[in-house]
């Protein structure tokens, strides 16, 4: 059989992808050598944030007192907390195996390769291998845990994300390396468990991708907790002999260096991406940086084959490759579309107090020439907030001060990353920031923190 469109990887670009162009009316097979939904839906997205529900339940127990609750006595059974997350990705991978079924699109199981621009040979568990011809092809196949030279992973002493999420039980002592979304989540994660944590960041900032105003309200609240956090701090060894890891750091500078004693290194220093050994070599297809090379629709340089998520530039997000998959497909289909604005993508940290962000921050606005107006609004003169016992953090808009241009937001509070969409949609739409201080936003509730920090921009702010 002769598909339409073959795509190699099932994870939210490869899924989305497929099931976008059997709506459209191709006939479309995807090729996946472990579980639906790939690394977000069973070992990322969704089963951290089951981990971090525990955790969230768990913190507000130790805290029930603050809200007039008195709970006598509180235990952990990790085992149910890390099988509740399995149940949870476990669930989410076979709902997509129902929107496969549903969509009508073939699965194929096994290792796939390209052998030519229209060919996909697979190799299944048994080592047989079948071909599958494609009128096009696209690569899907995402990342894995990034691996650092002096931080190789044994999967038992030097972990990466799938581990920490299945570990047996919960160690005294946890080292994570890398200051990222997935190092704070885990930090976070296992800090409320129990575990002394230390923060090892090479940048000078914990986050360091987001306005140096959340990374140092961040760091604050996580010192405040208990987290050990060091910046500007290079790993330079692990010694795993002994009963303990022996982590050798020193500071960036030089001047100076420690050995830290832990149960379980967890590097979570980024994700490189799954281009080994699928036949981009023998096709002949170009590479930027480590990942494939493509247009703004997602063309390599060889006809009929694409690529997206976390193969091509770009944030490597789950939402991204989704949306990469979507307009690839549309594109392939014949249809007028417009290229992402990767400058309007949201970034979410799902830790306690989560941080979400998009557009400019206020360092890349300047530099930019931009002339600004900033407006932030604590949460602490939240009403809501406050109500909810989450008072911490606060939303920071940035508008250019010429024309009123929407240039980006900054958020650290409780469910945050459920706020930023708003912002997605008034840059989208080309909102000023008049428009979003007159938008009437329902009372109480977090969201009307955006229209006050707008309104601090403007020196209009009411309830500060």
């Amino acid at each position: 059989m002769t598909y339409d469109l073959i795509v190699l990887g099932s994870g939210p670009g490869g899924y989305v992808a497929a099931i976008r162009a059997s709506q459209l009316g191709m006939k479309v097979a995807i090729v996946e050598k472990e579980s639906l939904g790939g690394v977000c839906l069973n070992w990322g997205c969704i089963p951290t944030k089951a981990l971090l529900k525990s955790a969230q339940v768990f913190s507000y127990i130790k805290h029930s007192e603050d809200y007039g609750i008195k709970v006598p006595k509180t235990s952990l059974d990790f085992k149910k907390i890390v099988g509740r997350s399995r149940a949870t990705a476990d669930k989410m991978s076979k709902g997509v195996n129902f929107l496969m079924r549903k969509n009508k699109i073939d699965v194929i199981n096994g290792f796939g390769s390209l052998v030519t621009a229209s060919k996909i040979s697979v190799k299944d568990k048994e080592g047989k291998s079948s071909d599958y011809q494609a009128k096009n092809i696209i690569i899907a196949t995402g990342g894995r845990s990034r691996v650092l030279k002096g931080l190789e992973q044994d999967s038992k002493k030097v972990i990466g994300y799938r581990e920490a999420m299945v570990l047996s039980k919960i160690p005294k002592k946890m080292i994570v390396v890398g200051a990222g979304a997935i190092g704070i989540e885990f930090a976070y994660f296992y800090h409320t468990m129990g575990t002394e944590v230390t923060v090892v960041e090479y940048a000078d900032r914990i986050l360091p991708n987001e306005d140096k105003d959340v990374s140092k309200e961040l760091n604050k609240i996580y010192k405040k907790k208990g987290l050990n956090i060091l910046t500007q701090t290079a790993v330079q060894s692990v010694d795993t002999k002994g009963k303990q890891c022996k982590v050798k750091v020193k500071s960036v500078d030089g001047k100076t260096e420690d050995t830290i004693t832990c149960d379980i290194v967890l590097s979570a220093v980024g994700v490189s991406p799954n281009v080994e050994n699928i036949g981009l070599e023998a096709l002949g297809i170009e590479m930027e940086n480590g990942r494939i090379a493509v247009d703004e629709f997602y063309k390599t340089n060889v006809k009929g084959v694409y690529a997206i998520g976390d193969v091509v530039k770009g944030q490597a997000l789950a939402h991204v490759a989704s949306a990469e998959g979507i307009l690839c497909v549309e594109k392939m289909a014949g249809h007028d579309v417009e290229p992402i604005d990767y400058n309007n993508i949201p970034g979410c940290t799902y830790c306690v107090p989560e941080v979400a962000s998009v557009g400019y921050t206020e360092e890349q606005a300047k530099a930019e020439g931009y002339e600004l107006k900033v407006g932030k609004f604590p949460f602490s003169a939240s009403g809501k907030a406050s109500a909810a016992g989450h008072n911490e953090g606060f939303v920071k808009v940035i508008f250019d001060a010429k024309y009123g241009e929407f240039l980006g937001a900054h958020m650290i509070g409780y469910n945050v990353t459920e706020l930023i969409a708003e912002i997605v949609t008034a840059r989208k739409l080309e909102t000023t920031g008049h428009e979003i201080i007159k938008a009437i936003h329902p009372h109480p509730t977090m969201s009307e923190a955006v229209m006050e920090a707008a309104a601090a921009a403007y020196g209009e702010v009411i309830h500060l």
